[in-house]
């Protein structure tokens, strides 16, 4: 066995919660290798755009019209454009097969979709937890929310959270830096909204920006936040959190990371003799060579639908159909967040105000449906967010030219509003990865099959967003008020979850509750794929905090002699 290919642990992706796995096992010692399937991206240094204006691009920041013809799915996504087209994964260039309508957005180098995120980081409450096993969907949680609330704070006080102390239930506080300020009229919405329902609470977003930067944010080489909001191209300032300016740095600080990219997983190895696993199997993206590498302990963080595809891939005798998927569960019960409810409206006044810079955050206003018991006619609910602002052109539709264009532009229009809803999706059974049969990608891996849809539930919640919505916007004074169905298809919200579910019984789950395999102990998911639920909440936080505890249990089990 050649040495070079042996480490204490390996991670599997080097995205959100895969930067984090390497941070804390390098961090505890451990000579860790991180595996990336795409190209090498160094903070500052592969930011290409991070400084560049918009005339400074061949298309001014747009799409041609070849690009969207053979790419339709990223050409969907919010975030995708000229200056951030290199950070995203090509449909023309890894295709998949959809049962169903399915945009899968994908980010392949060093940092993955942590350069492209939205940062959007709210706690789930101890309601999210408990819901499943109350309301008898999927399976009941593994954990409570007392078991993760320090580390919520652990990697909050790393990341550097800005947020407002509420002292909400439903959402719970956690260690933040200073808040993003409302403007004045979404300040007025937010009054009547509380004043007109209380069983609402309006608050301003929480994300992961570095509002005022503290001492360890600042030794990371990290700095202030100056609401440039051209996040996706790559902070120069490291005011978001990464993987790329954060986590993989402080990794490589300890001098036990081996970071590989271009490294495709093709498969998990699960030793029949040893009965267990004993490293990873990978195809260089480039060469194409096989290479296997081996450790006592492995972290799959390739993200949901990849992690669900290594798994399913990783066969042997012992597991002729997926590693560790006794239950025949591995792939099943995807799951996602609901995006499809929009509503707009205008709101008259206050034409004598305007605020500064380019927020990162929207204001939010936490599920209310369904929180303690089960009374409404579809199961859980919805997160709901706005904003407020002001067009240019002086409220006129077409811009001029000339004179009169540089004379409206400087005469901002009424105030509007936009308002939507992140909607909870209940894991089912049929909403399933699997692997094509007869088609495989160019590293000789099958290509996904993706067959998630949603449901009755999904459009019974959507309605009652447009209702609420509605009538809120209606008691906060606004008129115009127009609600709209995006009919997007599911994985345009970037936060498809599950297939790997965590939970108590092996025969109902592929993860206990510490994210370890129930049937391969030195195996722990703790991408996107281990959530037995989705909640309403954005999800990375959690992915975080259940990473940071992961680790920490792994490495003692490790000492223990238990791996």
């Amino acid at each position: 066995m050649n040495k070079e290919n042996e480490f204490e642990a390996i991670v599997i992706g080097s995205g959100i919660s895969g930067g984090w796995a390497a941070k804390e096992l390098c961090e505890k010692g451990l000579k860790t290798l991180v595996l990336e399937r795409g190209r090498n991206v160094e903070h500052k240094k592969d930011y290409p755009t991070m400084t560049a204006t918009t005339w400074d691009m061949p298309h001014r920041n747009k799409m041609p019209l070849s690009d969207k013809q053979e790419n339709p799915v990223v050409n969907r996504c919010y975030a995708y454009a000229e200056d951030t087209e290199h950070f995203f994964v090509k449909d023309s260039e890894h295709p998949y097969v959809q049962e169903k309508p399915f945009d899968w957005v994908r980010g392949y180098q060093v940092g993955g979709k942590s350069l492209l995120w939205a940062r959007q980081t709210q706690r789930w409450s101890k309601y999210d937890f408990e819901a499943p096993g109350r309301d008898g969907f999927a399976v009941d949680w593994p954990i409570r929310y007392n078991e993760i609330d320090p580390w919520y704070s652990y990697v909050e006080r790393f990341v550097g959270i800005s947020g407002s102390k509420e002292g909400v239930e439903t959402l719970p506080d956690g260690e933040f830096l200073p808040p993003w300020e409302m403007n004045c009229v979404e300040k007025v919405i937010r009054d009547r909204i509380v004043e007109a329902y209380k069983d609402r609470f309006v608050m301003i977003g929480r994300c992961a920006h570095l509002t005022e930067p503290q001492s360890h944010h600042l030794q990371q080489g990290r700095g202030q936040c100056m609401a440039r909001n051209q996040c996706q191209r790559g902070c120069p300032f490291g005011a978001y959190f990464s993987s790329n300016s954060s986590t993989l740095p402080a990794a490589a600080y300890t001098g036990n990371l081996t970071l590989r990219p271009d490294s495709v997983v093709h498969s998990i190895i699960y030793d029949d003799v040893k009965e267990k696993v004993t490293g990873v199997r990978v195809v260089d993206r480039v060469t194409k060579s096989i290479t296997e590498y081996h450790a006592k302990v492995i972290f799959l963080n390739a993200s949901t639908i990849n992690s669900n595809l290594i798994l399913l891939n990783s066969t042997s005798k012992r597991f002729p159909n997926g590693l560790g998927n006794d239950s025949g569960l591995l792939g099943k019960y995807i799951a996602f967040h609901n995006y499809r409810g929009n509503i707009s409206a205008s709101f008259e006044g206050y034409q004598d105000k305007f605020y500064f810079g380019r927020r990162p955050c929207a204001v939010m206003m936490p599920n209310f449906r369904n929180v303690e018991k089960q009374e409404m006619d579809f199961l859980r609910g919805y997160m709901t967010f706005y904003s407020a602002g002001r067009a240019g052109w002086g409220g006129k539709p077409n811009a001029p030219f000339g004179e009169e264009f540089k004379d409206l532009n400087s005469k901002p229009g009424p105030w509007g509003v936009f308002m939507m809803m992140q909607g909870e999706t209940i894991p089912k059974e049929k909403s399933k990865v699997t692997l094509s049969k007869d088609k495989m990608d160019e590293w000789g891996m099958p290509l996904m099959h993706i067959d998630v849809d949603y449901d009755d539930n999904d459009i019974k919640s959507m309605n009652d967003f447009f209702e609420q919505g509605t009538e809120m916007l209606e008691k906060a004074g606004c008129h115009n008020i127009n609600t709209r169905d995006t009919k997007q298809a599911p994985g345009l919200d970037i936060h498809e979850m599950g297939g790997v579910r965590m939970g108590k019984d092996p025969e109902t789950s592929l993860l206990n509750g510490w994210n370890q395999m129930h049937h391969c102990k030195n195996v722990f998911v703790t991408d996107g794929a281990c959530m037995t639920s989705t909640g309403s909440q954005n999800p990375s936080i959690t992915y975080m905090a259940l990473t940071a505890r992961a680790v920490d249990y792994a490495v003692k089990e490790m000492k223990k002699g238990r791996l």
